[in-house]
């Protein structure tokens, strides 16, 4: 595919306008590039009164917002940032094609956790157009069009079809530009797996232990002890497919987590709210490929079947 130079004149769209799509697409907007959001239920809250950012780094307010209902009114563009939960990613089937330019030159970059995004866009869409973009940040939509933002933000890029390629640091370098910590990562499967190592036990462990938040389940005992042995379990299935992660990386991210205070993880928030849980991707993924590899992964499984238990004694 054809290198090209990013300009502020670049257009984006963001598909999934929560606490992570209105985020970094606000970072966008506010150093002036022309980025539209994709909206449902903040709509009309937005055109109103905009898009409000609450960060130690520093808040900031949009008071003019690019939002809309529908992607035909967006038309296309030049780079999309996939934000829904990928509890609704059969929605894409409809939501991308009008944002698609005809040359076949937008960029589809997931902005979602777990295991299966990434090829769920190239089957319907082709590998050539797919990046994945991990966002390790600590997010809360707190209200309609307000987002906080709590500790991180670091984004972590690559293409799905292999090495990076140069649009791979064309896009990196916007968002440096807009003040979001980028990198590009030469793989992007041991990338999503890196990310799980954080995701499983915290988001797993919030929901399972009664809906907790992180410091609470480091302060715990046996909760810590379950964090780190799951962490473990990741790792193991990660390299049984080929993924090198060393076992230093566990004790980092729980440092890191450290800082975080009384964060809920994205998906404790999802089950308390009523709303999907990603469990497939998160939990139930992982656990098929670990297995699938012949790497032990028991304590990921029991994780995996009492979110889906939780889940199901939520809905009734």
């Amino acid at each position: 595919m054809k290198s090209r130079h990013i300009t502020p004149n670049f257009r984006i769209a963001v598909v999934g306008s929560g606490a992570v799509g209105c985020y970094y697409g606000g970072k966008l907007a506010r150093f002036g590039r022309e980025v539209h959001f994709l909206m449902r239920s903040d709509l009309d809250h937005v055109r109103k009164k905009g898009l409000r950012i609450l960060s130690k780094q520093g808040d900031f307010h949009l008071p003019k917002v690019l939002c809309h209902a529908d992607p035909a009114e967006i038309g296309p563009v030049d780079l999309v940032l996939i934000a829904l939960k990928t509890t609704a990613n059969a929605a894409l089937d409809t939501l991308l094609p009008p944002l698609l330019k005809p040359d076949g030159s937008t960029m589809l970059m997931t902005l979602q956790n777990g295991l299966g995004v990434d090829e769920h866009l190239a089957e319907r869409f082709g590998a050539d157009k797919v990046l994945g973009g991990l966002c390790f940040v600590c997010l809360n939509r707190v209200e309609p069009g307000v987002v906080r933002h709590i500790a991180h933000g670091h984004v972590e890029m690559g293409e799905f079809s292999g090495l990076p390629l140069p649009r791979t640091h064309e896009v990196q370098g916007e968002f440096k530009r807009c003040g979001v910590v980028c990198s590009v990562s030469e793989n992007l499967g041991l990338s999503r797996w890196r990310k799980l190592v954080w995701n499983v036990p915290f988001n797993g462990l919030a929901i399972a232990a009664g809906g907790i938040d992180v410091a609470r389940i480091l302060a715990d005992e046996d909760l810590f002890y379950l964090t780190r042995q799951l962490m473990d379990e990741i790792i193991g299935a990660a390299r049984a497919l080929g993924y090198e992660i060393p076992t230093s990386f566990a004790d980092r991210n729980i440092e890191n987590t450290r800082t975080m205070g009384d964060y809920k993880p994205s998906s404790l928030i999802d089950f308390l709210e009523g709303r999907d849980v990603e469990v497939e991707p998160i939990w139930g993924e992982p656990v098929r490929r670990g297995f699938n590899a012949g790497a032990p992964v028991g304590r990921l499984e029991t994780l995996y079947r009492l979110i889906r238990r939780a889940v199901r004694a939520r809905n009734g």
